[in-house]
């Protein structure tokens, strides 16, 4: 490949019962795990979602509710996806926006932690669309001259992900060839978000609200002067981790905040 590598990158796609990162659920999750000496890891796993999957949903990816019924639920085989991404970055076609956030819930959900701290993330979709908005299977035929018979499963996405980046690496020559430059491009996360969908941030030591009318709020002044704003929010569809940072705080817990000199180094 064209891309250059100093540690495993992850490339996965995920099939779902629908497209809400906080409200649906994983059906189907492949794995592409790319080493810096070429090797190929391939990992695929059928999950059940434990609720239905809806008719619109299968007829995207052909996948139904008898196909997933004898799978295993993702709890029980959360901790062995997280120790098969462990030290990996990861990378997808349109993972930042959501295979990575639905993946942080199910993680979240069942109670494994999976940081996506020091993860260089590569998203070949933010790359194709900035050059040629399209989707994966227009990718493929535009960056390779191939069509996408495989659309909708998740190893096939994977591979046409894999080598449409790598498409684009060799058609772009402007373009970086590290993770960490192409992470700069393509990874909106930004160091001082406590959460991946960045609602809630670091601000001078204190968790500030990000969003909406009560954005630049202390959590700490809400929690002992409007803890009904903060009830409301863990009602709404909020991620587990923000959810869990408001519940601590309505008990009057905090974590500590990040060394400063850290979140400088991150935003360079």
């Amino acid at each position: 490949m064209n891309i250059k590598l100093d540690r495993p990158i992850a490339v996965f796609d995920i099939e779902s019962t629908g497209t809400n990162c906080l409200r649906d659920r994983i059906i189907d999750l492949g794995i592409v795990i790319i080493y810096p000496d070429g090797k190929r890891k391939t990992l695929s796993f059928r999950i059940n979602p434990g609720i239905p999957i809806p008719p619109e949903s299968s007829r995207v990816h052909g996948i139904r509710d008898e196909d997933v019924e004898s799978a295993p639920a993702f709890k029980d085989i959360a901790a062995e996806v997280c120790g098969v991404l462990e030290d990996c970055d990861l990378a997808g076609f349109n993972a930042v926006r959501y295979d990575i956030p639905m993946l942080c819930e199910e993680f979240a959900r069942a109670g494994v932690s999976f940081q996506m701290e020091g993860r260089r993330v590569v998203d070949a979709q933010i790359i194709f669309h900035l050059k040629e908005p399209r989707d994966l299977s227009a990718a493929l035929k535009f960056y390779c001259g191939e069509m996408h018979l495989g659309a909708h499963g998740a190893l096939d996405d994977v591979e046409a992900t894999i080598r449409v980046l790598d498409a684009q690496l060799q058609r772009y020559p402007e373009l970086p060839r590290t993770i960490s430059e192409l992470d700069a491009i393509c990874n909106p996360c930004k160091p001082e978000w406590i959460d991946y969908t960045g609602k809630l941030k670091w601000e001078d030591g204190e968790i500030v609200i990000n969003f909406g009318s009560k954005q630049g709020s202390k959590l700490r002044s809400l929690a002992g002067n409007d803890p009904g704003y903060l009830n409301w929010m863990l009602k709404k569809d909020f991620s587990e981790k923000t959810k869990q940072v408001i519940q601590d705080a309505l008990a009057g817990k905090y974590p500590d905040p990040p060394e400063i000199q850290t979140l400088n180094n991150g935003t360079g």
